[in-house]
């Protein structure tokens, strides 16, 4: 391979590129750009030649010459829990793989003076657009403050907004849970949901309720957590000692976690005398006792879609508008079946 030093010690540039691949320096720079008027053949040169030559395009200067950055603003809630943090991961690998960089800011609340400050905080970098992570109720007042000339996409944000906005489909993945247990027999099921002021909490207790009312099945009364295992191990406690209770959704899969440990602890045994599902497929979710059945995001898919909607506000220069849906899908293991007889 040829080294990535030119004579004299430089760093390749893009007239090196050029000669490597037997183009004119306009084509490598519309590679780079990705512009679509390029030959395949082409194309395949002089990445080829990039790639041989190690060659690191000068982003400060391609930003002068486009008024493009090709960096994105990411505003997340500071925060370890599975879905928020999984969900900033997926976005950054497909800002990756789409050959944008991404800089983010932490938020510990979501009211209209911590938003606005991280806003103008990433504005300051010349960022192309703003995805944010908003799955608190408080989030959808601070959006709206947010400037309008910007390309701005919302990641499990306000389902009743009229923004742009990518979700999982939370509502079809409490249905799944839920409809699985009834078609194991149990009577009706049992919630321990997250916190109110999510959407994610407030899709999956809607689906919830859904599922058992059009099956005619009782509505239990809410028990609700934090989506801590600590929450789920409380409401464990109380439904542990409830002989009717036979099938119970946690909200997530650390409450899940939590529940398991209070019934075990009134010898309640999971499934043959209570079912449990989660919901979110941590990966610890296969090595619970028993193992979780539970419903799974597709993250991947939410950083896809979300990086995909951003992109298509910066090259079109048109506002965002339109809702995402990303679909759930149930992954049952040995913590359910079919009611004690």
């Amino acid at each position: 391979m040829t080294s990535s030093r030119q004579p004299g010690g430089r760093a390749p540039s893009m007239s090196d590129v050029a000669t490597l691949a037997g183009v004119s320096h306009q084509t490598v720079s519309r590679v780079i750009a990705d512009h679509p008027n390029v030959r395949p053949r082409t194309r395949a040169r002089v990445l080829a030649a990039i790639d041989e030559l190690s060659y690191l395009p000068n982003t400060a200067a391609r930003a002068l010459a486009t008024g493009r950055s090709r960096t994105l603003g990411v505003v997340s809630m500071n925060s370890t829990l599975f879905g928020p943090a999984s969900t900033l991961y997926s976005i950054e690998e497909a800002a990756k793989q789409a050959g944008y960089f991404v800089t983010v800011a932490s938020v510990r609340s979501f009211d209209r003076a911590s938003l606005r400050e991280a806003t103008t905080r990433l504005l300051g970098q010349a960022v192309d657009g703003l995805v944010v992570i908003a799955p608190l109720v408080s989030a959808a007042d601070a959006l709206r403050d947010l400037p309008k000339d910007i390309a701005i996409v919302s990641v499990e944000g306000d389902p009743g907004s009229g923004d742009a906005v990518v979700r999982v489909d939370q509502v079809g993945g409490a249905r799944l849970a839920t409809e699985h247990l009834l078609a194991a027999g149990h009577r009706t099921v049992w919630h321990v949901a997250g916190p109110h002021d999510w959407f994610d909490a407030q899709g999956r207790i809607a689906g919830w309720q859904a599922a058992l009312q059009q099956r005619g099945a009782e509505v239990p009364p809410l028990l609700s957590g934090d989506w801590s295992a600590r929450s789920g191990y409380q409401a464990g406690q109380v439904l542990a000692r409830m002989p009717e209770v036979t099938a119970v959704f946690a909200g997530n899969d650390q409450m899940a976690l939590g529940l398991l440990r209070a019934l075990s602890e009134r010898n309640r045994q999971v499934p043959a005398d209570v079912s449990v599902v989660g919901f979110d497929d941590i990966p610890e979710a296969a090595f619970y006792t028993p193992p979780l059945t539970t419903v799974r995001q597709d993250f991947d898919e939410v950083g896809r879609r979300s990086l995909h909607m951003v992109i298509d506000q910066i090259t079109s220069g048109a506002g965002g508008a339109g809702h995402v849906l990303v679909d759930t899908e149930l992954v049952v293991r040995q913590s359910t079946g079919p009611p004690p007889r």
